[in-house]
């Protein structure tokens, strides 16, 4: 007798598992613990066998016949229907490993001890709002150009450019990780380069007048606070790195009797070396008693276990009247940079390397991280001495370096 929903609701699960038959080799299990399985059994080449197609009431009484009249049609073409089915479960989980949002997710882990947790937090924000919505369910293999810059245009016309440019750039790694990795063939986010609006330069806010850069190192050292950010302030404008470089120094990344800070720069993901000027190193002594304890040079006010936060310098700078449009943090590299160059003549590669910038020898190979060393830390001790005449009011004689 055939099966009906009826029937099927009122089957009770037994001490053993038991099977109630239907039609065409089509039957119910239904196991101790009450689960219903639909069953298929055949013969294939002389042997009897048997294949799941799903749970009831997932699959209705209705598809579990079609999926038993699929399975007929596949043994009575030469196929088992067991080898077939397990095929396409195969597939879809693999289907599920490779779209884009799961190979961005491996991307991260793979990559989250080289990437700094800013920017690991940013990408991931960038990925899971602006292109998992789009591409994310999408194996990678079959994400196209003109499907990856709808995304990136929803982005832009929100007004969030420089997050388009950023998504493409991220989506382009992601793809590179997924041809080492998956085997896959293109790279559409490196097709689309150009295909967005060119992003305006902006030019970090910065005090590079020498007058006006000592009424500032004035401010600085007239500054009263907590500890780390007095003399992360006194540090920054000695060392002029990066924002997010000054905020995550580590102790154990300073050499205080070399006077060297080695760490891996934020931009180029290089080894970097920072030659410490004796008044650098000063601040540091005088520093360590303070915040030895911890890993980070410059401790967050509310957890020792990261370094100041973002905000730390640049909400100092306002209280001491430095709006954004005056200085920022990131200002401190623009003032060097312009000073070292215009004003004392040192060569513009030495400056270059001592930014981390990427600088290349005559034959488009990168230096590595000991380039004019010697020179560099000449040139930082020249520049922490100029600094100090500058506020202290000492007569500063600019010297023009051969270049």
């Amino acid at each position: 007798m055939l099966l009906t929903d009826t029937k099927l609701k009122a089957l009770k699960p037994r001490a053993l598992l038991y099977r109630i038959a239907d039609s065409g080799g089509l039957c119910i299990e239904v196991n101790p613990s009450g689960s219903k399985l639909w069953r298929y059994r055949y013969r294939f080449a002389g042997k009897a066998s048997m294949v799941a197609l799903g749970t009831y009431p997932d699959v209705s009484l209705q598809e579990a016949r079609q999926k038993r009249d699929d399975a007929r049609r596949l043994v009575k073409n030469g196929a088992n229907p067991a080898v077939q089915l397990k095929a396409m479960r195969t597939a879809v989980v693999e289907r599920a490993a490779n779209t884009f949002g799961a190979i961005a997710a491996d991307y991260f882990e793979q990559n989250s001890n080289r990437l700094t947790a800013g920017t690991l937090k940013r990408d991931r924000r960038v990925v899971e709002r602006d292109l998992n919505p789009y591409v994310g369910g999408t194996p990678i293999a079959e994400v196209s150009a003109s499907v990856l810059l709808t995304a990136l245009k929803r982005i832009k016309d929100r007004g969030a450019l420089e997050t388009a440019h950023r998504a493409r750039a991220l989506a382009a790694k992601i793809f590179r990780y997924a041809v080492v990795t998956r085997g896959i063939q293109n790279n559409p986010a490196v097709d689309l380069i150009g295909a967005l609006p060119s992003r305006k330069t902006e030019h970090f806010a910065s005090v590079t007048e020498p007058a006006r850069v000592a009424e500032l190192l004035r401010a600085i050292h007239g500054y009263s606070g907590n500890p780390a950010t007095v003399a992360a302030l006194k540090f920054a404008p000695l060392v002029f790195v990066r924002p997010g470089e000054l905020r995550n120094a580590k102790w154990a990344e300073v050499d205080l009797d070399t006077a060297e800070w080695r760490f891996i720069a934020s931009k180029t993901k290089t080894p970097h070396i920072v030659p410490l000027a004796r008044q650098a190193i000063e601040i540091l002594r005088e520093l360590q008693p303070f915040t030895s304890f911890s890993e980070y040079v410059f401790p967050g006010v509310r957890s020792k276990r990261r370094g100041i936060s973002e905000n730390t310098i640049t909400a100092a700078l306002r209280r001491m009247g430095y709006d954004g449009n005056t200085m920022t943090g990131h200002g401190f590299r623009a003032m060097a940079r312009t000073i070292l160059d215009e004003q004392l003549g040192y060569r513009p590669d030495f400056i270059e390397h001592q930014l981390a910038h990427a600088v290349r020898d005559p034959l488009g190979r990168a230096y590595n991280r000991t380039a004019h060393l010697v020179e560099r830390k000449k040139m930082m001790q020249g520049w922490a001495d100029y600094l100090d005449a500058l506020r202290t009011g000492t007569k500063v004689v600019p010297i023009k370096r051969a270049r």
